[in-house]
C-alpha cells in the first residue's frame, strides 16, 4: 500500500477537527452546539448564522486556517451539532449554494482576523482596555461642551469592558446613566458626541425588552495622531481634537477607575459636589499634594471653579489642605489613590441634602422600563390580534334548526358564510364560497 493511499485512508477516518486542531471552546461549540445560548438571535435562522460565523472566525485564526473543503466537511458532511444551520441550508437550497455560502463566510472571517489581530485570552483583551484607559487619562478633557460628561461615559464603559474582558460591550442607556450618575437624556447626548468623535462604534441596536445596544470602544485616529505628534515634539495637528484641551503632565491626570467609583454616588450629584468635584477627587493623592494650578492643568477647570469645589470638598471631609496643597482624605485613601468609603461619602451627601437621589433615579428608570415593556407587549398583541370579519348576513335569515330560509329577499344567495354571501345562478346547487356568474366572468 502506497503512502498516498495510507494518507487518504487516515484522512477519511480522522475527523477534520482532530487534524486541524481548534481551541477547546471552539471545539465544544462545534461538537456540542450553542448550549449556553451565547449566539441566540431573534429567530432560529439568525442564531444559526451567528453560530456559523463564530465557527468561521475560530477556523480563521493565525496558525489554524482551515481550507473551504475542511470547513464544508466539518459543517455540511459531518453530523456535528454546530453545523445544523449549514445542513439545513443545504436541504433548502442545495449543496452548491451551501458550499458557496460557507466559503464566503470563511473568507470574510479570515479578512476580519487579518485586520483586527488575534486575542488569545482574557489577559490579551485586558491589555487593549488598559491601553485605551491610558490614552484617555493622558488627555485633559474640556469641561465645557460636554467633555466632562464624556469622560464619565468612557470611565463607565472602561469598567464594563474590564468585567466583560474585551472592547465589545452591551449596555442600555438607562443603566449607563445610572453608572454615570446623570439623567438619561444627558447620557444619550454624550453617546452621540462620542460616537461622532469616534470613541465608540455602535455595532448593533438593542431591540425588544431586555436587549441593550452593543458597542465597541476604540481610540479615534485623530487622537492617536495628536498623541504621536505630542510625544515626538512635532505635533502633526496644530490643535487638539474638539473634546480635548492639552496633554497634562504625567503626575497630574484624572484616574478614570477612581472616577467610576465615585461619580454615581449621591455625594457627586449635581446639587452637591457634582462632576467637577468627582473629577478633582479622582486627581487627588493621599500622600502627594497638588496645587490648584496642577489641578487646573489636569481638569481644565477654571481657577475659581477649582477653588470653590476644593473648599467644599475640605468642608465635607473628603479632602485635606496643607500649606496650599490639597490631599485626599485618609478615609478615602486606598492602596492606589482613591478608595471610596461609603460612610464618608454618605455624610457628604447628607450635608448637601442629596441623600437618596441615586435611588430615586434608579426607581424612576425601573418604572420607565416597566411601562415600556407593558407598552411593547400591548402593541404586539394589538397587531397580532386577528381582526373580526364583518357580518354581512343579518341574524335570523336562516332557521338554525331546520336550515329553512326565513327571508325571501335572500333567496338565491348562499349564506353559509355570514361574512361572505355568494349569489347562486337559478337552479344551481348551493356550494360554499361559490362565485357569482358576474365574478366568474
Amino acid at each position: 500500500m502506497s503512502a498516498r493511499t495510507v494518507w487518504r485512508a487516515r484522512r477519511a477516518t480522522v475527523p477534520v477537527w482532530e487534524r486541524r486542531p481548534l481551541t477547546d471552546r471552539s471545539k465544544r461549540l462545534l461538537l456540542e452546539g450553542d448550549v449556553h445560548g451565547r449566539y441566540a438571535g431573534h429567530n432560529e435562522s439568525e442564531a444559526g448564522y451567528r453560530l456559523t460565523a463564530a465557527l468561521a472566525l475560530a477556523c480563521s485564526q493565525p496558525g489554524r486556517q482551515w481550507t473551504p473543503a475542511d470547513f464544508h466537511e466539518a459543517l455540511l458532511y459531518s453530523p456535528t451539532p454546530g453545523g445544523w444551520w449549514a445542513r439545513k441550508l443545504r436541504e433548502r437550497k442545495g449543496g452548491e449554494y451551501a458550499e458557496t455560502k460557507l466559503t464566503a463566510m470563511l473568507d470574510k472571517a479570515r479578512r476580519f482576523a487579518d485586520t483586527h489581530g488575534t486575542i488569545t485570552g482574557r489577559e490579551d483583551a485586558t491589555e487593549h482596555v488598559v491601553e485605551i484607559r491610558h490614552v484617555i487619562e493622558s488627555l485633559a478633557w474640556r469641561s465645557r461642551g460636554g467633555g466632562a460628561v464624556d469622560l464619565k461615559n468612557l470611565a463607565a464603559r472602561l469598567t464594563l469592558c474590564e468585567r466583560s474582558g474585551g472592547l465589545d460591550h452591551t449596555i442600555a442607556v438607562r443603566p449607563l446613566a445610572e453608572a454615570m450618575g446623570c439623567a438619561r437624556s444627558t447620557a444619550e447626548q454624550s453617546n452621540g458626541r462620542l460616537e461622532k468623535a469616534g470613541w465608540i462604534v455602535k455595532e448593533a441596536v438593542g431591540r425588544g425588552k431586555n436587549h441593550g445596544t452593543r458597542w465597541r470602544l476604540q481610540v479615534p485616529p485623530a487622537v492617536r495622531e495628536y498623541l504621536a505628534g505630542a510625544d515626538s515634539g512635532q505635533s502633526l495637528t496644530p490643535h487638539p481634537p474638539p473634546q480635548l484641551e492639552s496633554v497634562p503632565d504625567l503626575h497630574t491626570f484624572t484616574d478614570t477607575a477612581a472616577l467610576a467609583d465615585v461619580m454615581a454616588h449621591d455625594a457627586c450629584h449635581h446639587r452637591a459636589h457634582g462632576t467637577s468635584g468627582a473629577r478633582l477627587l479622582a486627581c487627588l493623592d493621599p500622600t502627594e499634594g497638588l496645587s490648584p494650578a496642577a489641578l487646573r492643568q489636569a481638569t481644565t477647570l477654571h481657577r475659581t471653579t477649582i477653588s470653590r469645589h476644593l473648599k467644599n470638598l475640605v468642608a465635607s471631609g473628603l479632602a485635606r489642605e496643607r500649606e496650599g496643597l490639597y490631599y485626599l482624605a485618609p478615609e478615602l485613601a486606598g492602596p492606589v489613590r482613591l478608595h471610596p468609603d461609603d460612610r464618608a461619602l454618605d455624610q457628604a451627601a447628607e450635608q448637601h441634602g442629596t441623600t437618596g437621589m441615586g435611588e430615586r433615579r434608579r426607581a424612576r428608570h425601573a418604572r420607565e422600563r416597566t411601562n415600556f415593556q407593558r407598552w411593547l407587549t400591548e402593541r404586539t398583541l394589538r397587531y397580532r390580534r386577528p381582526r373580526p370579519r364583518p357580518r354581512l348576513v343579518p341574524e335570523g335569515i336562516v332557521d338554525p334548526a331546520t336550515g329553512e330560509l326565513l327571508d325571501e329577499r335572500w333567496r338565491g344567495w348562499d349564506t353559509s358564510d355570514p361574512a361572505r354571501p355568494v349569489w347562486l345562478a337559478p337552479g344551481a346547487i348551493p356550494l360554499p364560497n361559490q362565485p357569482t356568474p358576474t365574478q366568474a366572468a
